[in-house]
C-alpha cells in the first residue's frame, strides 16, 4: 500500500490506482457465466456503484477507530451478499487496542445482535465472529435503554470481549414488520480518549484509506459473483449452504442459510414449500438479483417472515415466487426479473427443515384459486 508524504504527484497516483480498481472489479459483471442481457447488467454496474458508496462511507468517512461512527452497509439502496430486509445493520470500524461504550434504546427491535469481527473484505476477504451477545441476554433497563462495554478485560454487567486484531462491530436488528417498526438508536464512543475529536484530514492517512476503499469494492464483488456462479448448476432449489463459509464472511452463528439461483420463463412461478415450520426465533425468505442483493422492499413485496407468513392448515408454509400475482397468499414478486438468487435463514430453529420447490405453471396456480 502506498504510503503519502509530502508528495502531491504521489497522492495523484494513489488516486489513479484507486481508480483503476474500480475498473478491474467491472471484470465481475463480464464474467462469461454472468447474465448479460441489458437489465441484468444494467444492475450490475448499479451494483458496483452501490458498492462503491458503502466502502467510501465505511473506509473513510467512518473509518477512525479512535473515534468511531456507526454506518449502515446494507439498506434499501445499497447492499452487500444475500441482505436480509428484516434486518437494521450497522458497522463501526475499532481497533482492540481500544475500549468502546454502547448505548441505545431498544425501540421496536425485536431482538439485537451484537458482534466483534476480524478481518475484512478490503483485507483478506474473511469477516470472522470473535464475540458477540445479543440484546435478549443484556440487561435493559426498563425505559429500554442499555449500555455495553467491549474491551479485552472483562467488565461487570453488558460486556463484549475484544481481541487485539478485532476489526469491527457489526449489529443487527431483527424488524420482521420492517415498514411499521423504528430501529434502535445506537451510539459508540471511546472510552477513555484524551481528545474531543479527531485532528484534521492527514493525507497519508486518507490515501491508505481510499485504496482500502477500493480494494473492497474488488474484493466483496469477485466473492458475491464466486457465490452466484456456485449455485447455477442447481437452479431452482434450496440446498443448505455452506455454513462454515457463511459464518467465515460475517453470517451470524445463530443462522442457518440456504443460497440458490432462481430462473423462469414467461408463465412460469417457483414454488417453495416448508412441510412443517420448527421452533424457532425467526425465519425468512428472500428474492434477490444476481448479485445477491435483495430486490427493492421499499415498494415490492420480496420477502416473508415467521410474523409475515400465511400459514398451510398443518402449520407448513407455501410460497409462490413469480412476476405476476396468481392469487396466492405467500406470493412474493419478482419485480421484472427473470433470474436472480434466494436464500432462506432459520434463526434458533430446533431442527432445520428442508425447504422443497417446484417449477409450475402460473395458470394452474391461478385456476387452483
Amino acid at each position: 500500500m502506498s504510503t503519502v508524504h509530502q508528495d502531491s504527484p504521489e497522492l495523484d497516483r494513489v488516486w489513479e490506482q484507486f481508480c483503476d480498481t474500480l475498473k478491474r472489479a467491472g471484470n465481475q459483471i463480464l464474467r462469461s457465466e454472468a447474465p448479460d442481457n441489458l437489465f441484468d447488467r444494467a444492475e450490475g454496474y448499479r451494483y458496483l456503484s452501490r458498492l462503491t458508496r458503502i466502502a467510501l462511507e465505511m473506509q473513510v468517512e467512518s473509518g477512525d477507530a479512535d473515534f468511531p461512527t456507526f454506518m449502515v452497509p446494507s439498506h434499501e439502496t445499497a447492499k452487500i451478499g444475500a441482505d436480509n430486509p428484516d434486518n437494521f445493520y450497522q458497522v463501526a470500524l475499532i481497533s482492540g487496542r481500544n475500549e468502546y461504550r454502547v448505548t441505545g434504546s431498544l425501540n421496536d427491535a425485536k431482538n439485537i445482535n451484537f458482534s466483534t469481527k476480524r478481518g475484512g473484505y478490503d483485507t483478506n476477504g474473511r469477516l470472522v465472529a470473535s464475540g458477540l451477545i445479543e440484546a435478549r441476554n443484556m440487561t435493559i433497563e426498563s425505559d429500554g435503554s442499555f449500555e455495553l462495554i467491549l474491551s479485552k478485560e472483562e467488565r461487570h454487567g453488558n460486556w463484549l470481549k475484544l481481541d487485539e486484531d478485532t476489526s469491527q462491530l457489526l449489529i443487527r436488528q431483527y424488524l420482521p414488520r420492517r415498514r411499521q417498526q423504528q430501529p434502535a438508536q445506537i451510539r459508540i464512543e471511546r472510552i477513555g480518549a484524551t481528545e474531543a475529536r479527531p485532528k484534521p484530514l492527514n493525507p497519508a492517512i486518507f490515501a491508505e484509506k481510499l485504496l482500502r476503499a477500493g480494494t473492497f469494492v474488488e474484493n466483496t464483488s469477485r466473492m458475491f459473483c464466486d457465490w452466484a456462479e456456485s449455485y447455477l448448476s442447481r437452479p431452482n432449489t434450496l440446498p443448505a449452504a455452506d455454513q462454515k463459509l457463511c459464518q467465515a464472511v460475517g453470517g451470524d452463528p445463530n443462522i442457518f442459510y440456504y443460497h440458490a439461483y432462481w430462473e423462469l420463463k414467461d408463465g412460469e412461478a417457483l414454488v417453495v414449500k416448508v412441510p412443517r415450520i420448527p421452533k424457532c426465533d425467526y425465519w425468512n425468505f428472500v428474492i434477490q438479483n444476481y448479485w445477491l442483493e435483495s430486490l427493492d422492499f421499499r415498494y415490492f413485496d420480496i420477502c416473508i417472515n415467521k410474523e409475515t407468513a400465511v400459514y398451510d392448515e398443518n402449520g407448513g408454509v407455501t410460497l409462490v415466487l413469480a412476476n405476476e400475482n396468481p392469487g396466492a397468499a405467500n406470493w412474493l414478486e419478482t419485480a421484472g426479473h427473470r433470474r436472480g438468487t434466494m436464500c432462506f435463514r432459520w434463526i434458533g430453529a430446533n431442527e432445520h427443515v428442508q425447504p422443497e420447490t417446484e417449477v409450475v405453471a402460473l395458470q394452474t396456480l391461478k385456476l387452483g384459486n
